[in-house]
């Protein structure tokens, strides 16, 4: 268990290092109070929340640690996952593009921010759920039979087929609106479409692998959102 906690720390401190450094170095200083106040709550939820799946649900917490590339990923969900990254990469250097020099919408109003911290934050509880419920929820999309894959049907994902997913947008949408920003939430369109681009790669390639799950889309009708999509 400690490997994994060690492990998973570390690329918590990766991702941090990244998300700092995609909204920190486009601003150009590091007097940004929202900013530094994101990277710090968001660190301390993160390993939190590393270490919480580690005793609590290893599997899912081994899953999310495997490479974003595999030599099993088909090339559809390559492309997919590179338009994913250049989707939300370019989000994220937006944003201080806009709050510090493009000034594109008024700014959003204290209370409204505050409440975007408090969404962002109910998305990534959404996403931990999502983690908690699905050992499989690997960062590429394939068949895990070394592992015993199974369709999971149950909790979220009773309800949505992509919960995870949900989650991930939920919380960049309070993060825009924290870091007061409503072109970047304009902006998630973007984001959105590299999602619908993987999910129908993803659907596909489990429509065809994995037992059951042709029948649990007809179950469960909606991706993202239930009466949306």
């Amino acid at each position: 268990m400690w490997v994994l906690i060690a492990r998973g720390l570390l690329g918590g401190v990766f991702q941090l290092v990244l998300l700092g450094s995609l909204l920190l170095i486009p601003a150009g200083t590091w007097d940004w109070p929202r900013a530094i106040q994101f990277l710090a709550a968001y660190g301390v939820v993160l390993f939190a929340s590393i270490v919480w799946l580690a005793v609590a649900a290893p599997s899912s917490l081994e899953a999310r640690l495997e490479p974003a590339i595999s030599k099993k990923q088909p090339v559809a969900d390559r492309i997919a996952t590179a338009f994913i990254g250049l989707a939300v990469g370019g989000w994220f250097v937006f944003i201080p593009f806009d709050v510090f020099r493009l000034h594109l919408f008024v700014t959003p109003a204290p209370a409204v921010s505050r409440l975007g911290a408090v969404v962002g934050f109910a998305g990534f509880a959404f996403i931990l759920v999502a983690l908690y419920q699905n050992a499989f929820a690997t960062p590429v999309v394939r068949h895990q039979s070394e592992r015993g894959h199974y369709l999971v049907d149950s909790g979220l994902y009773g309800r949505v087929r992509h919960p995870f997913y949900t989650g991930f947008l939920v919380a960049l949408l309070g993060l825009a609106l924290w870091l007061q920003s409503y072109a970047a939430v304009i902006g998630l369109v973007a984001v959105f479409a590299s999602l619908v681009a993987r999910i129908l790669v993803e659907e596909q390639h489990l429509r065809d692998t994995l037992p059951g799950y042709a029948d649990y889309m007809s179950r469960v009708r909606y991706r993202l959102l239930p009466r949306v999509w």
